[in-house]
């Protein structure tokens, strides 16, 4: 075989999904002891041309080339029958299996499992690539980084030497993604081919050797990461000129308005979520919570917004002439009235007030508009109030009418907070606002998140990007394990000890 042979050569793919077109005649190479970034925004086809080259989708036309020779992937056995491994966003591990049990789970073998040499062989592995995982240790004890490792592993295992890795890094800390790129860069000296498919800039820069950007299922070119910067980047993206700057407008006359005193959460299986936990929010600000995945940020928000069951501790509500009103206690409903909004995007964004089988029109009629002013100036009518968020936030939907069910999950996000910033919210809180967004969605989110708090909004953002928290936010209230490790300034802070803070109690300086 020539060197010079990629390793994949993807040539005319296209598929389509009814009469989206999600793919359109892509040509595109894959090359041996090479990091390759792909890009795109939202709805680009970036993760529908990767699923076909691991086999949950089939090509509708096209042709797969496999060290030259044409191969048909019609299943991800056949993708790993051809080295192929993809690592999703999403893991596909049982959580009452161990490491080893994960790894060897669905591979044909005859006699007797021998668990004990597939846990040397997963060593050797980990070993050659610098691994830290236990073969014996069970999912559900991990960290999200332990998961991951478990399965790259697990394609390595099964002999990929072509890997394409999704969103690898959206909830992993600075140290937990380093590390993931020392093993990264490990493998592509060891030949391997690697793709990743992610939003964030400066990892691309870091990471990757070359950049191809797919637009609107159209490849549009590639470029030496070397040759390239962000700027060039996220404008083949869009196709036009973006600017990459957050804002960080200086507070607006902040005042407490939220007062968080000693909170304590548990699970209804009684697992400890959140232990003594202070803190406020001010108006006028934007709040940044910062932590590892499952620190307690979600239990947090769902406490203030009156979703969550207290064990003990209080939040109180200041009204602008300083009087206190107790939320615990009270119902989401009447903790609504007050104009506190939860914004909250799980991984299931249709579970927390979308319903999938309406239009838009009538997904906003879910929410009692309340009077006061709005960044959607018209708000007494469902339908143009859709309308206004289509327009606003760029939602791409072929109407108002349309099924929420149908629309890209990036789009559904764009809806959702959308709607809860169209209620005019006293307190607006967010989480994962921006969760699986693209590079110019994201921004317009920043940017309405801003403009909410030049109007006198408490802002609260819980985030994974911990560039993006200490760009946008003012304070950053940092969680580790379900406790406060410290409260430090935006403006000031360093990404490492914000970091190290997520990992471990202590380290940060409180700020009054």
């Amino acid at each position: 075989m020539d060197k010079t042979t990629p390793a994949v050569a993807l040539r005319g793919i296209t598929k389509t999904f009814g009469p989206v077109v999600a793919n359109d005649h892509v040509d595109l190479d894959i090359r041996r002891g090479e990091i390759l970034a792909l890009l795109g925004e939202n709805g680009s086809g970036k993760t529908t041309l990767m699923n076909m080259l691991s086999g949950i989708y089939y090509p509708d036309e096209g042709q797969i080339f496999i060290d030259g020779e044409e191969v048909s992937i019609r299943s991800p056995k056949d993708a790993f029958d051809h080295k192929i491994g993809m690592i999703h966003q999403h893991f596909k591990l049982v959580d009452v299996l161990t490491a080893t049990e994960n790894i060897i789970l669905g591979l044909e073998k005859r006699g007797r499992l021998d668990l004990k040499a597939a846990a040397r062989r997963i060593r050797e592995i980990c070993d050659a690539y610098g691994f830290v995982i236990d073969p014996d240790q069970k999912i559900y004890e991990m960290s999200v980084s332990q998961k991951q490792t478990v399965e790259i592993v697990k394609v390595l295992y099964r002999g990929a030497d072509i890997l394409i890795l999704d969103e690898p890094t959206a909830v992993l800390t600075p140290q937990e993604t380093d590390r993931l790129f020392a093993v990264l860069r490990s493998m592509r000296e060891d030949g391997k081919a690697i793709v990743i498919i992610t939003h964030k800039m400066h990892e691309v820069l870091d990471l990757s050797d070359r950049v191809a950007v797919l637009r609107k299922g159209q490849y549009i070119g590639e470029m030496a990461t070397k040759d390239t910067n962000a700027q060039e980047m996220t404008d083949m993206m869009v196709g036009r000129s973006v600017s990459l700057n957050i804002r960080r407008p200086d507070p607006v006359d902040p005042k407490p308005r939220i007062v968080v005193e000693g909170l304590t959460v548990r699970s209804p299986e009684g697992v400890l979520k959140l232990e003594d936990v202070s803190f406020e929010i001010r108006s006028g600000e934007i709040l940044g919570i910062a932590g590892i995945s499952g620190s307690g940020q979600k239990e947090l928000l769902e406490a203030i917004a009156g979703l969550q069951r207290v064990e003990s501790g209080d939040i109180w509500y200041v009204e602008d002439d300083g009087t206190k009103d107790r939320l615990i206690g009270k119902d989401p409903l009447e903790i609504q009235k007050l104009g506190v909004a939860l914004s909250f995007v799980p991984e299931d964004r249709l579970g927390m007030g979308l319903v999938a089988n309406m239009d838009l029109s009538d997904n906003m009629m879910l929410r009692s508009f309340r009077e006061g002013h709005s960044v959607f100036t018209d708000r007494k009518h469902p339908h143009d109030l859709a309308e206004k968020v289509v327009d606003e936030l760029e939602v791409n939907t072929p109407g108002v009418s349309t099924m929420v069910r149908r629309l890209s999950g990036g789009n559904v996000q764009k809806v959702l907070v959308g709607r809860e910033i169209s209620s005019a919210p006293k307190v607006l809180l967010t989480a994962y606002a921006v969760r699986g967004l693209d590079i110019n969605s994201s921004y317009t989110i920043y940017d309405l998140l801003n403009r909410q708090k030049e109007a006198g909004v408490a802002v609260v953002y819980v985030g994974e990007d911990l560039d993006v928290l200490l760009e946008l936010a003012d304070r950053i209230v940092v969680l580790c394990g379900g406790r406060v490790s410290g409260t430090v300034d935006g403006r000031t802070a360093d990404k490492n000890e914000v970091g190290l803070m997520m990992t471990r109690l202590g380290g940060g300086k409180e700020l009054a």
